[in-house]
């Protein structure tokens, strides 16, 4: 990438990730490549659409995800592992107002930019939850699909209710509960 290309793409993300937090990640395109000091054509020729977009502003905390689950990797408790991973997807979720729904969106839709997110939590969650499963401690038909979607459904629910701060962890507690198994 050329210079003026470079630092035309750190500020459009720069951008964006303010934006994002500020306004949703509905937040206008156009805004974003105007605070950028650039034109709606250099954010699309960078980012051909707001997926694209979302993805790129999301990479540094999917590393922070994908390490912490690779720390919790070799956890003495595989489920105590498990559930304090899927407590920081949820945590993550909530920091941009719309991020939860275009997660749950891209799961299903394999040709969203978003997938480039989707597809190594998928990865990262089912080592943990493997473990879980072999240590007893999960029930064995619980996959990590129905717990992605559970987090960013928990992550929604609390965008919702912006007054009970403490509701996401309250949802992701009671929920998971529900996975320990009974044997």
């Amino acid at each position: 990438m050329r210079a003026d290309a470079r630092r035309n793409y750190d500020r459009l993300l720069a951008e964006a990730r303010t934006s994002f937090a500020e306004h949703g990640t509905d937040a206008s395109l156009e805004d974003v490549a105007r605070r950028a000091g650039v034109g709606i054509g250099t954010l699309y020729r960078h980012f051909p659409n707001r997926h694209a977009l979302m993805n790129a502003v999301f990479q540094e905390a999917l590393t922070a995800l994908l390490v912490r689950s690779r720390e919790l990797a070799d956890a003495e408790r595989p489920c105590t592992a498990l559930v304090e991973w899927l407590g920081a997807i949820v945590r993550h979720a909530g920091e941009y107002r719309g991020l939860a729904q275009a997660l749950m969106s891209a799961s299903a839709d394999h040709t969203s930019a978003l997938t480039g997110c989707h597809v190594p939590l998928r990865q990262a969650g089912a080592v943990l939850l493997e473990r879980a499963q072999a240590s007893g401690s999960v029930r064995p038909d619980v996959s990590i699909d129905d717990l992605l979607q559970l987090t960013n459904a928990i992550a929604l629910a609390a965008e919702q209710t912006p007054a009970d701060p403490a509701l996401a962890e309250r949802l992701l507690r009671l929920t998971l509960q529900g996975l320990r198994s009974t044997d």
